[in-house]
């Protein structure tokens, strides 16, 4: 049995390993977190995934062997015209129907950040992030030291097409969520300062802590 656990991540590394081998230096790249009009099109939608998705893992020294493994994509204003113009052309949505699906997915980024998680832990009972006692806690947090609490945490029981399609690193070994934090905390300052230098997610529990880490580019 525990074989086979090990094998099982093993395989959820490897998943995540062949999705970022097409993004060497993906790790150290920065982001702009600015908004205004993009000029994608569909076979972008790649690259951009890429350019806004991280991967960590959190290795235990006593056992030699990692605890946890998680890939997360910040579901950013860039990431979403990206990720409308694909899904538009996918499913060969009207003009009309293509700008709704835009406007109202970038409307999201005005009161919230979002982000699509995949992540497989040592014993599947600690892979749920919703559970009463969970294995792990998440917080958004940054470099000056703002630490925010999740609003919401959506777990999908049952990634379909869409999730697999466009999130590969999905898979059978891995949960998938959506965790959704404010833009702004109840002190009123906002949950991601303007003049941070990065952002994150940090995941924290008995086994230890790890942190997501997004660098946003100076000027």
């Amino acid at each position: 049995m525990l074989e086979s656990v090990r094998s099982m991540g093993r395989s959820a590394s490897l998943v995540t390993l062949v999705f970022l081998l097409g993004a060497a230096g993906c790790q150290t790249e920065t982001v702009q977190l600015g908004e205004g009009p993009r000029e994608y099109v569909a076979t972008d939608y790649d690259a951009v995934l890429r350019h806004w998705t991280r991967s960590t893992q959190l290795t235990s020294l006593e056992a030699m062997d990692n605890v946890l493994t998680v890939t997360a994509t910040y579901e950013s204003w860039d990431f979403r015209w990206a990720y409308a113009i694909r899904y538009g052309e996918d499913y060969r949505l009207t003009v009309d129907q293509r700008h709704a699906l835009l406007e109202r997915s970038l409307a999201e980024t005005r009161d919230r950040h979002q982000f699509y998680i995949a992540l497989y832990a040592q014993k599947h009972a600690w892979n749920d992030l919703t559970a009463g006692q969970p294995a792990w806690i998440v917080r958004l947090v940054d470099d000056e030291g703002t630490e925010t609490a999740p609003s919401e945490i959506s777990t999908i029981r049952k990634p379909g097409a869409i999730e697999l399609t466009y999130f590969p690193y999905t898979s059978p070994w891995r949960s998938a969520f959506r965790i959704t934090f404010p833009r702004v905390r109840a002190d009123g300052r906002p949950t991601i300062p303007p003049d941070a230098h990065w952002f994150g997610l940090r995941f924290a529990g008995p086994q230890g802590n790890k942190e997501i880490v997004w660098q946003i580019h100076s000027g």
